[in-house]
C-alpha cells in the first residue's frame, strides 16, 4: 500500500468515528472520577500498548488542582502477573484473574480488541458486568463478539488492524483532552465568587 494511500484511507475513516459513543466515553469516565470509581483497561499487542498509553494520559493528563485524580489501572503493565497467569493458569485468563479481586460495582472496565475477538478481553468483560462495573469496548473490524457485548461500544469500522490501532490511540488522547477541558471548566466555575 502507498504511504499516500494509506492517509487518504485513514482520513475516511476517521470520517466515521463514532462520536455520539466517544461522547459516552467522556461522560462514564467523568462520573467515574467524581465518584472515585477505579478505571481498568486492558488488551493486546498494539491494543495493549494503546490500554498502558490511555492509563497514563488518564492519570497524568487530565490533573487538575482541586479536583479529584483518576484512579486507573492498566492491566497490561504488570508483566509478572501476566506472564504467571499465562503460563500457569492460561492465556484466556490474564485480565479476568487480574480484575476479579480489584473491580467494585460503579467502576469502568475497558477492553480494547481490534478484532472484537480477543478471548481474554472478553473474559475481563464478563468479570466487569458480573460485578456490576461499567464496561466500554473498542473494537474494529465487524465489532466481533465485544461490540455487542458491552454498555458503550466504540467501534471503528476497518479491517485493517493497522488503522483500527491508529484510530483507537487517536480517540483516547481525544478523549484524554476533552476530559481535562471539561475538568478545568469545573474547577474554573468552582473559584468563582458567589454573588
Amino acid at each position: 500500500m502507498d504511504v499516500r494511500h494509506y492517509f487518504r484511507a485513514a482520513q475516511a475513516l476517521l470520517d466515521r468515528i463514532p462520536f455520539e459513543a466517544v461522547d459516552q466515553v467522556v461522560q462514564a469516565l467523568l462520573a467515574a472520577s467524581e465518584a472515585g470509581q477505579t478505571i481498568f483497561i486492558f488488551g493486546n499487542g498494539g491494543s495493549a500498548a494503546t490500554a498502558t498509553h490511555f492509563g497514563c494520559d488518564l492519570a497524568k493528563r487530565t490533573i487538575v488542582p482541586g479536583l479529584p485524580r483518576f484512579r486507573v489501572v492498566a492491566l497490561t503493565d504488570n508483566v509478572s502477573i501476566m506472564t504467571a497467569l499465562g503460563n500457569d493458569v492460561g492465556y484466556d485468563v490474564i485480565f479476568a484473574e487480574q480484575l476479579a479481586p480489584l473491580v467494585r460495582p460503579g467502576d469502568i472496565a475497558i477492553g480494547i480488541s481490534g478484532s472484537g475477538n480477543s478471548r481474554n478481553v472478553l473474559n475481563a468483560i464478563q468479570v466487569a458486568q458480573e460485578a456490576g462495573a461499567i464496561t466500554i469496548g473498542f473494537c474494529g473490524y465487524d465489532g466481533g463478539q465485544l461490540k455487542p457485548m458491552v454498555d458503550i461500544p466504540v467501534h471503528v469500522p476497518s479491517d485493517v488492524m493497522a488503522m483500527v490501532e491508529d484510530v483507537h490511540l487517536m480517540l483516547e488522547h481525544a478523549i484524554c483532552e476533552r476530559l481535562l477541558a471539561l475538568r478545568m471548566a469545573q474547577a474554573q466555575a468552582a473559584s468563582q465568587p458567589v454573588r
